[in-house]
């Protein structure tokens, strides 16, 4: 009855229109108050040992890293080292477009980021080319997506604190399905280019190659230094975030020089107030997580599902569909932070290795990033292309039906995402 309740009042609250972070402040608190006899300092200690964790340092930097590299010239050249590589060949400009995002996203951490950086500067240049505008903003609004996959993610991390998973495990899951995934997304771009007869640009010699790819090493070294620290032991994840955002910040000031120290002081407010925004969502969230584990509801919900004779293979199911439902009203950070700690305890006790679980999660949380009604890459994009969300949600569908075969994919072969942290020893065999 309680766990009714709870989600009753959770619902009530965000269909006012009110805030996730305040919705899920004020059940917890009514709840609290007039349902049960939890003492408040309990809670209060709660708030604040729920959020001491070491890996919450590493959003603010990947934040700041991201809006160093987003500001800094660091897209424009990787645009310009994807489009000598594979803008001959049909669709080209498109396909620039999936593997700008695929390289901007290892080094951003973040979707919306990844989609303005490159979605900016690729979309006049598709329009001018011929390309139709719907179709580079189909392009650029999925596999903008790549942002949260791609390691290093903010909502890997934030999986991470809210099921006590290895972030640098989680890292290493998402190369390989990161790289599948932009592989399909460029094949759609390609097949639908080929179809429709659209326009490509002349082969660049390998010298012109050469030269963009000297042009975008120093943004592209940072997803050595990130993913190499990392597995090598030379730093943990958190501490790859901080060496992520002072090179960001070398490279944009004193290697490339789009950005002049006057313009510091406002990236630095910038990025302070995205992440006092994720930090008072990841508050309320543990105050959640704590009222549903008090509640023991992750433990009835999987005795109901085994006790119904629910197996591995229909489980995945109903997460699926539930979290892509979740998708239609909340953002990523939200849902990861609200479902990760009652959906974990369900899947931990069905065998379901926390690995492929959490990149299960982010690649539902991709998904959700690009359908309405508030899919976050679709309102980014919509500004950036000028164009209604009705009119980018019918632009987006053939990348989303790819995404959605993709979801399966990942979700019943564990192997796309375990074999790779496996491998480099990072989680048992």
């Amino acid at each position: 009855m309680n766990t009714w309740i709870i989600f009753t009042l959770l619902l009530a609250l965000m269909l006012t229109g009110m805030p996730i972070s305040i919705s899920l402040g004020l059940t917890v608190l009514t709840f609290l108050f007039t349902m049960t006899q939890v003492p408040i300092e309990s809670v209060a200690l709660k708030l604040f040992t729920g959020i001491e964790k070491f890996e919450i340092m590493a959003i603010p930097f990947f934040i700041l890293a991201g809006n160093f590299l987003t500001h800094g010239g660091v897209a424009r050249r990787m645009i310009r080292f994807a489009t000598t590589m594979v803008g001959h060949w049909h669709g080209g400009l498109g396909l620039a477009g999936v593997l700008a995002c695929g390289l901007f996203a290892a080094v951003s951490g973040s979707s919306p980021a990844t989609v303005v950086a490159i979605g900016s500067i690729i979309l006049p240049a598709m329009v001018k080319q011929g390309f139709p505008k719907r179709f580079g903003a189909g392009v650029i609004t999925t596999s903008g997506a790549l942002g949260i996959l791609i390691p290093p993610s903010i909502v890997m991390v934030m999986y991470s604190v809210s099921t006590n998973s290895s972030v640098g495990a989680l890292f290493m899951a998402g190369v390989i399905p990161g790289a599948v995934l932009a592989t399909l997304l460029g094949l759609t771009t390609w097949y639908r280019a080929r179809k429709f007869g659209y326009p490509r640009i002349p082969r660049a010699s390998w010298a012109e190659r050469w030269k963009a790819f000297r042009e975008s090493f120093w943004g592209v070294a940072l997803i050595v230094i990130v993913m190499g620290g990392i597995y090598s032991g030379l730093f943990t994840p958190t501490e790859a975030a901080a060496m992520s955002a002072v090179w960001a910040f070398f490279v944009a000031v004193f290697v490339y020089k789009d950005m002049g120290l006057k313009d510091v002081p406002k990236t630095l407010l910038a990025s302070a107030n995205m992440s006092a925004m994720l930090l008072y969502i990841i508050t309320n969230a543990v105050l959640f997580s704590f009222l549903m584990t008090s509640e023991q509801v992750p433990q009835a919900m999987a005795d109901w599902l085994i006790g119904k004779g629910l197996g591995v293979v229909a489980f995945l199911l109903v997460v699926n569909v539930l979290l892509l439902l979740a998708g239609n009203v909340m953002e990523p950070s939200s849902i990861v932070l609200i479902m990760a700690p009652i959906l974990f305890p369900v899947a931990e006790k069905l065998g379901i290795d926390p690995i492929h679980f959490g990149i299960l999660m982010t690649v539902n949380m991709e998904v959700g990033m690009c359908h309405p009604p508030v899919g976050l890459n679709l309102y980014v994009a919509s500004g950036v292309a000028r164009m209604g969300i009705t009119e980018l949600t019918i632009a987006v569908w053939p990348w989303l039906l790819t995404m959605l075969f993709f979801l399966v994919l990942v979700t019943y072969w564990p192997p796309l995402s375990l074999w790779l942290p496996r491998t480099l020893g990072m989680i048992a065999g």
